[in-house]
């Protein structure tokens, strides 16, 4: 009997981390790289968001990084399109959200799309954005598209690079604290290029 017990104890101390890791906190910043613009040969579909999650107001976050965006400056060919945080609930280790940032026009945002998770202690994301222009009467215009596929660590800043685009994105597991970040913080844990940022 107190070999089960035992035995009982120690699945559930190896099942901890898995239930604690179905929260994480994302946070994602888009911006434009350069003046350079390279229209999609097609607009942006009616069905972008398709059957993904959308991110709710009450899954929004207050953002943590901040003080990268704040970096991120037109002097230095930079222009900030999206910064969002939200806290992704996911009993899959696999999920998909449509996120969006703007004014609605016709069901469409001047950002628009979605992102795509594989969960694991490296994470496999993809990204896939619209980038709307809009006529006078507010009907599409031209799209630019965003679309990458990178492997994004827990608790680490990743820069994803495609220009004329780029992207800013952490992954945080609630199992633990998030650390409060300054501008004077050590970022030493950044991948990817992030440091190019700091």
């Amino acid at each position: 009997m107190r070999y089960i017990v035992h035995l009982v104890l120690l699945l559930t101390l190896c099942a901890s981390p898995a239930f604690a890791s179905d929260t994480q906190l994302v946070e994602l910043i888009v911006f434009r790289q350069g003046g350079d613009s390279l229209p999609s040969s097609a607009i942006a579909p009616d069905l972008w968001a398709d059957n993904a999650t959308r991110v709710s107001r009450d899954m929004q976050r207050t953002t943590q990084l901040d003080y990268l965006a704040r970096k991120l400056t037109a002097d230095d060919g930079y222009q900030v399109l999206m910064h969002q945080s939200w806290l992704q609930h996911s009993s899959d280790a696999q999920a998909t959200v449509a996120i969006k940032a703007g004014e609605a026009h016709f069901n469409h945002y001047p950002i628009e799309g979605t992102l795509a998770f594989k969960l694991a202690r490296n994470n496999k994301v993809e990204l896939d954005l619209w980038l709307n222009q809009f006529n006078a009467d507010k009907t599409l215009r031209s799209s630019e598209r965003f679309t990458h596929q990178a492997t994004v660590a827990n608790e680490q800043v990743t820069f994803i690079d495609h220009y004329p685009f780029g992207a800013l994105m952490r992954i945080q597991p609630q199992n633990t604290q998030a650390p409060k970040r300054t501008n004077t913080t050590n970022t030493t844990n950044t991948t990817n290029h992030a440091a190019e940022f700091e």
